[in-house]
């Protein structure tokens, strides 16, 4: 997770903009980038956002 943004708004827009041109799930960017999806959804979680898997984004 040391290699993603710090800021909250860098992130969440980082992450989607992966999700929505590189890869077809959260588990997906997670297994390519070497993050723990737990981690990465509890750090999102405490910034209001949640993963949906039917739209592929955090919302």
């Amino acid at each position: 997770m040391d290699n993603l943004p710090k800021d909250p708004a860098m992130l969440f827009s980082f992450l989607n903009m992966k999700l929505r041109d590189n890869y077809t799930s959260l588990d997906e960017l997670c297994d390519d980038l070497d993050i723990d999806r737990g981690e990465l959804e509890r750090k999102m979680s405490e910034y209001g956002w949640e993963y949906n898997p039917s739209t592929n984004k955090f919302w």
